[in-house]
């Protein structure tokens, strides 16, 4: 499965009802001037507002498989007039768009998609500046009315243990609102 073919898509307004962007983004540290890697965005639902966060002074790489969820990625940061952001199709396995520029590497509810994501986590890790923050906003893996099916989610302990496996030190766990989990992380 792409990164981008999720079974739960939902329109953007019933999504900021259970997933505020903005909120998730200051969170996590994203200031203006900051280069965001925004890892199987969708079309993306985090990667405009990161755009609007980080200004004209930084960079928002956005990174999925899927042609069409790229496509409407651009046209969205066009209508907004946001030149910072740039597109990648291409899969997350095997898409590596700079060693060590990365403020922030995002994985905004994708990291049970790919097909390898110890592989998707070692390039976040060469993607990152050495003081750069690792981030992981997933589902809880628990029965709810959206989502993907709780089998193929990762628990809390079992992303934790991923990310640390691919040399990061796990900063924090922490609840993202009613449906997910957040877990942010440093290069070793």
């Amino acid at each position: 499965m792409g990164e981008s073919r999720h079974c739960h898509r939902h329109s953007d307004e019933i999504r900021r009802s259970w997933q505020n962007q903005e909120e998730i983004l200051a969170n996590v540290g994203l200031k203006s001037g900051m280069i965001f890697v925004d890892i199987g965005c969708g079309y993306g639902f985090f990667s405009i507002p990161a755009a609007k966060v980080v200004g004209p002074g930084g960079k928002v790489i956005c990174i999925d498989i899927d042609r069409e969820s790229i496509r409407m990625l651009r046209n969205l940061a066009e209508a907004e007039g946001l030149e910072n952001v740039e597109t990648i199709v291409g899969r997350a396995e095997e898409t590596i768009p700079c060693e060590g520029c990365a403020d922030i590497v995002f994985f905004g509810i994708v990291l049970h998609d790919f097909q390898d994501p110890y592989k998707v986590l070692d390039n976040a890790r060469r993607m990152l500046k050495p003081s750069g923050i690792l981030v992981n906003l997933d589902w809880k893996k628990e029965e709810m009315d959206i989502g993907p099916p709780v089998s193929i989610r990762f628990d809390e302990k079992t992303a934790s243990d991923m990310i640390s496996s691919q040399g990061f030190e796990v900063l924090n766990i922490s609840r993202s609102g009613k449906y997910h989990y957040i877990i942010t992380a440093m290069k070793n």
